[in-house]
This record gives C-alpha cells, structure tokens and sequence, in this order.
C-alpha cells in the first residue's frame, strides 16, 4: 500500500522504517528536506506536491500543533493538494483547541482527518506495538486501519473530535509523574546504601513494576539520555495538559509541578535529553 508520511523525527522516522517493513511504500516529506532525501525513501518537496500523489493515507508526525497548521493551510501545505477522499492521519500530540480546525480544514477540501496521538516512543515503533487513540469519523477510522494495525499493538477508537488529543495529554501527564517519582525512589535508594541495579530490581519486584521502569532501565543505569521522547517534547504536552485542566476550571496541581521540574530539568542541561533526566535534576547531578 502507498502511503504519504510527514515528519522524519525520531518517531517519525521509526514509524516510517515499521512501515516500509510491514511492505507499505513510503513517499515522504520532511520540513528540513536533507532529511528525507537521506532517509532512502522516495521523497517531495513540499506538502502540496504530497497530496497530489496516488496517495490514500497521509501520516503526520510533528513537533507541535504549529507545525501541523503549517503542514495543513500553509504556502504549499496539503490543502493547496488534491485532498479528496484522502484520510489525514495526524499522530502528533496537538494542544485540544486545535484539533477541531483541522478537522473542519480537511473536511472542507473533501478529506477525512483522524486525530491519532501515540502512546509509546521510538522502540515501541519500531516494533509495532504502540498505542494509539484515534478520534473522528469511523468509516475513515475503518479504512486507514491498516496503517493503525500496522503500527500499534492498542488502538482506541472515538468519534468525538478532541477525544484522542485530550486523552493522549492526561496519559503524559501520568508518563511524567510516574517517571519523576521513579528518580526520587532511585535517588533515594542510592542515598540509602544499595546500588542503583539493586534499587531498580526491588521497585520493579514491588510497587514500581511498570512499563517506565522497563522501558527507562538501562538509560538510569547507563546514565545515556540520548532522546527517544525529549524533554522539551514532555513540557510542551504538560503546558497543553495544564491549560486542559484549566478549561475545565481544575486546578493542575501535580501537572503544573512536573512541568516546572522537567523545565529545570531542560534548563540545567539539554532540552533535547529524554526525559528520564529528570533523574540528574533529582539526583543534584
């Protein structure tokens, strides 16, 4: 099957190599155009020159809601393309006043748009085995579901616009805090006399058994924190989950307190650090 993707990040990129595994043929589009004319794959110039393509099924993968408005309604975005009956398949996590614009910008060129946020980074990818939640239209939801099952192990389906973008920023509000208090234990344990190794063992034997733990061992034990989620990716889904909250007139007591820790995280070092090096931040390192 022939299938636009857009956007060679990191995940991007592993979405893309699942799928050219799965025997899909890619043709791609990246903002920085080095990147997709490396990346082996037959490749555009441009967003517009994409949907003009024998193309089904358009993949987004971007940083921010910007990105995607740019990539969507911008000089030489895919509404200046022949949107027609495509499915707009948008993986990134967009701030929830967005999505609905992007639904309607599609709709109104003859396209479907299906919000579809990850849950999972760049193995879970690779493999296959992400979690995805999708909201919009079922009879788009139906057809793209052979690019969902090729990339997730869950998919989650509502056809309620919104739906998938607000779900996707609470459960990276859960990443966050789980992954903070998993440095705090590990930290403390240290301070206490066992070895990190040690202290990972017993938190993954008790109340720390996770997918965090398992996925985020070996980078607190080798203290590598080359990104497969970004910091400054993290705190920009905690600056859209806090204004959630607030819309809703909640007050984001533990959201607000991550994102102001995973800001000093970014702010002592490397915004572009995974995540997990929030463990330095805890560890006074």
């Amino acid at each position: 099957m022939k299938i636009g993707l857009i956007g060679l990040g990191k995940l991007g990129s592993a979405m893309a190599k699942r799928l050219d595994e799965q025997g899909h043929e890619l043709i791609v589009y990246n903002r920085t155009l080095e990147k997709a004319e490396k990346s082996g794959f037959k490749y555009v110039n441009s967003p517009a020159e994409l949907a003009e393509k024998d193309v089904k099924q358009i993949i987004i993968n971007v940083y921010d809601s910007k990105a995607v408005n740019d990539i969507i309604g911008a000089n030489n975005g895919l509404l200046e393309g022949n949107l027609k009956n495509k499915i707009i398949i948008d993986t990134t996590t967009n701030h929830f006043d967005s999505v609905p614009n992007f639904h309607r910008l599609v709709k109104n060129a003859g396209g479907n748009y299906l919000e579809a946020p990850v849950i999972g980074s760049v193995i879970p990818a690779e493999k296959g085995m992400l979690m995805i939640v999708v909201s919009g239209d079922i009879k788009a939801y139906e057809q793209a579901r052979v690019v969902f099952d090729s990339l997730g192990g869950k998919i989650f389906h509502f056809p309620e616009t919104g739906k998938a973008t607000k779900i996707k920023l609470i459960n990276n509000m859960v990443l966050a805090s789980f992954m903070a208090t998993l440095s705090e234990a590990v930290s403390m344990a240290e301070k206490a006399g066992f070895s990190k190794d040690e202290a990972l063992d017993l938190l993954a034997a008790g109340a720390g058994e996770s997918k965090i733990l398992n996925a985020k061992k070996a980078k607190l034990l080798s203290g590598d924190f080359s990104p497969h989620f970004s910091t400054r990716a993290l705190v920009k889904d905690l600056e859209y989950m806090e204004e959630l909250a607030y819309s809703f007139q909640q007050p984001a007591l533990i959201g607000g307190l991550l994102k102001q820790m995973y800001t000093m995280t970014g702010a002592k070092g490397n915004f572009n650090d995974d995540f997990a090096a929030i463990y330095d931040l805890i560890n006074n390192k």
